[in-house]
């Protein structure tokens, strides 16, 4: 099926829309209904096709195309949401509650103001709401989100050096446990194997299938394994280079690096059961 897909903040995701009949092309403006109400958004890639049942959801179509005057709505919500940013943030002090204020959003008929927040716990945030909608005239809504919905709202950099996958192409947060991270050989330290969200990063689970098929092939650590210079125990592995660090049982030699290939297990360490051979696409 036919889709475009638009973007509604410049660090935000892009979300999928039928253009009907329309000539839509990147860096057109439209105009669609989302979950939050009507909005102005950026075309960031024009029609194309996405397989049919791909996508879970009902796409939407897009109303129209925007005018001048959407546009200069857009902009000037923009710029009044860091306005309505800062005194939300006062008025949560001055109710003394415990919740961090991520980000806030106006729809384009500014006929409801969003304030997206993280808390540790549940917060009554009944009062707030009441005076918010004193100062700003239009309906409130608060908006609970986790922190790492908190990250991909308003992106940075990883320890990789580029933009967090989060905010650039993930759509949605795949489960990662500690057990990927000790099967990929690293350190255990939670500052070394978390993102900036201070949850365990995505990117741990991208080649989790990799290693556990490497890890199920490669003789572990205490292993007796047959080599062309005889028979040995394994001291140290790489995966992914495919190398053992082998001591010799005859005393004299020192302990030699082999490549996987080279050497056959015969009994002892860890040794997971083999796994099928990968598919050759």
């Amino acid at each position: 099926m036919k889709v475009i897909s638009v973007k509604f903040k410049e660090s935000g995701r892009s979300y999928y829309f039928d253009p009907r009949d329309l000539a839509i092309r990147d860096g057109d403006y439209v105009i669609v209904e989302t979950a939050r109400g009507v909005e102005c958004g950026e075309v960031v890639r024009g029609i194309h096709d996405i397989p049919s049942g791909s996508f879970p959801r009902e796409i939407k179509p897009v109303v129209r195309m925007a005018d001048g005057i959407d546009i200069r709505r857009m902009r000037q919500n923009r710029a009044d949401e860091k306005t309505a940013f800062d005194l939300c943030e006062k008025r949560i002090a001055a109710h003394k509650l415990e919740m961090k204020l991520v980000d806030a959003e106006y729809t384009l008929d500014r006929n409801k103001l969003v304030f997206y927040f993280t808390a540790d716990n549940r917060v009554d945030f009944r009062e707030l709401v009441k005076d918010l909608a004193s100062q700003f005239h239009t309906r409130i809504e608060l908006r609970q989100i986790g922190v790492r919905d908190e990250s991909k709202m308003l992106g940075g950099l990883g320890v990789c050096g580029q933009p967090f996958c989060c905010s650039r192409f993930l759509k949605n947060f795949q489960p990662v446990s500690i057990k990927m991270a000790k099967e990929q050989g690293l350190s255990l330290n939670p500052a070394k194997i978390s993102g900036a969200c201070g949850r365990l990063m995505c990117c741990l689970a991208y080649e989790q299938k990799s290693y556990e098929y490497l890890n199920s092939i490669t003789p572990q650590p205490g292993s007796v394994v047959r080599t062309p210079d005889g028979e040995g125990t394994v001291l140290e592995v790489n995966v992914v280079a495919g190398t053992l660090k082998v001591r010799s049982n005859v005393e004299s030699l020192a302990p030699k690096i082999y490549s996987r290939s080279e050497c056959v297990y015969l009994r002892g360490g860890r040794r997971a059961p083999v796994a099928p051979d990968p598919d050759p696409e």
